[in-house]
């Protein structure tokens, strides 16, 4: 591993145990076991370094939901699929977790902006694969982006929200039979 690629797995390290606003450059040097002037040679400031290390969990976000294959699947199971992992990987994901933690706590407004950018990766990867779905004819024409907005959205609420308001959490096959029953349904050929 080359230096700049430690220097980011030290500050991924400290942005997940402490948050943005608690992690200083000189606790990166420390955990990456070299000097601050170091971190300086790769990276201008603590939000260069902060959005290098988003853009590299964003883009293993995409691969881990890319992972999904399903031979002969629908567009929707693989749609399905896909989103769910995707909920999973921002749950179980440490540096995401702390980021939504440190959102909602402290309102951090580089987070705040942080996790509106993540959100708008999303959508836009929800789109293109909307987009591709079109131009196959598996999907009736719509509006990608507002279907991609209302999609992610819709499993957000009933995979993260809902039990925040209710006693049970919804099970897969349920979230997937309601929406297949409204969203799916209406962009189906």
């Amino acid at each position: 591993m080359d230096r700049r690629q430690e220097i980011m797995a030290a500050a991924a390290k400290s942005f997940s145990l402490f948050g943005y606003k608690a992690t200083t450059m000189d606790q990166v040097a420390k955990i990456a076991n070299v000097g601050k002037g170091t971190i300086y040679t790769f990276f201008s400031n603590k939000e260069e370094l902060f959005n290098a290390i988003v853009l590299k969990m964003i883009d293993e976000m995409r691969d881990e939901a890319d992972t999904v294959s399903m031979e002969g699947a629908s567009f929707e199971q693989i749609a399905h699929a896909r989103l769910m992992r995707m909920l999973k990987f921002r749950k179980t994901h440490q540096l995401y977790a702390k980021l939504i933690d440190e959102e909602k706590e402290l309102r951090t407004p580089a987070v705040s902006e942080v996790l509106q950018a993540i959100e708008q990766e999303i959508v836009t990867y929800i789109k293109e694969k909307i987009e591709k779905a079109v131009a196959k004819g598996e999907l009736k024409p719509c509006d990608t982006e507002l279907v991609a907005y209302l999609l992610f959205k819709s499993y957000l609420a009933l995979v993260a929200d809902w039990s925040k308001n209710h006693d049970e959490e919804l099970g897969e096959e349920r979230i997937a039979a309601l929406l297949s029953g409204t969203i799916f349904k209406s962009l189906l050929v």
